[in-house]
């Protein structure tokens, strides 16, 4: 007679069923799905682009020389890093600024955003601090009375000039000079008394440069950051192709902005 099978008991001796091995892999479908790979580059440079603007908005920034308003310090085809966070940045579509950690001081070079200029940013060197009495005489800078050493200042052109975009320079006189026969001239003018909240700045190449001598004070919140090294540099005014890559300053690569 042919046996009967065997059947498994149970731990509290009940009967159980037939002993049979466990079900084979259906092909996982309780497993959790995985991301596609196109999924996982998408999340990767979403996270990348945030990084990248918090980074750009609060902490640093890139300038671009375009003009020979700052030479010799800065030439046309430098590329400056800005720190922003050393002077604190405005939230962008807001008015809302998150404070620094130091404040300007006389002699930085700044990059900031000129009242007279939509969409452009401008570098300068601020020279005169809210409180200051600031004037020029025969193109010799005059600070609180005292006059300035400057040896980064470049002359180019000795011929003096009036230009009418100065006359804003009445409203902010030193006592005892009469506005009604005040005639400022390039590398003549003042003093002028800088309020609060205010800023001088003047380029470093005096003759050529467009700055507070012409539209006036920036505001403190205008101020974008202090540029801190040149991370490349070209001669940007090379006829040659490819200057971007054949006519590199190597030797002002990565130098301190001073």
């Amino acid at each position: 007679m042919a046996k009967k099978p065997r059947r498994e008991r149970s731990p509290d001796g009940e009967s159980g069923q037939e002993a049979s091995s466990p079900p084979a892999d259906d092909g996982g479908e309780d497993r959790e799905p995985r991301p596609s790979l196109l999924a996982e580059w998408v999340r990767s440079l979403v996270v990348a682009a945030v990084l990248f603007l918090i980074l750009r908005t609060f902490l640093v920034q890139t300038f671009v020389i375009t003009s020979g308003s700052m030479e010799e310090s800065l030439l046309v085809g430098d590329m400056l890093v800005v720190n922003r966070l050393a002077l604190g940045s405005r939230v962008p579509f807001t008015n809302l600024r998150i404070p620094g950690y130091s404040a300007p001081e006389r002699g930085d070079i700044i990059v900031f955003d000129p009242a007279h200029e939509d969409d452009m940013m401008l570098v300068k060197r601020l020279i005169g601090l809210p409180g200051d009495t600031v004037a020029m005489v025969d193109r010799v800078l005059f600070l609180n009375g005292v006059r300035q050493s400057e040896p980064y200042v470049r002359h180019v052109d000795p011929r003096d000039q009036t230009d009418p975009r100065m006359a804003w320079q009445r409203s902010y006189l030193a006592p005892g000079v009469d506005p009604l026969t005040y005639a400022p001239t390039r590398d003549n003018w003042g003093p002028i008394v800088i309020p609060e909240g205010r800023y001088f700045m003047l380029g470093d190449n005096r003759d050529t440069s467009l700055d507070s001598r012409y539209w006036g004070l920036p505001e403190r919140w205008r101020l974008e950051g202090r540029a801190m090294f040149i991370y490349y540099s070209y001669n940007k005014d090379s006829y040659r192709p490819f200057a971007f890559f054949r006519e590199v300053r190597w030797s002002r690569v990565l130098n301190p902005i001073l």
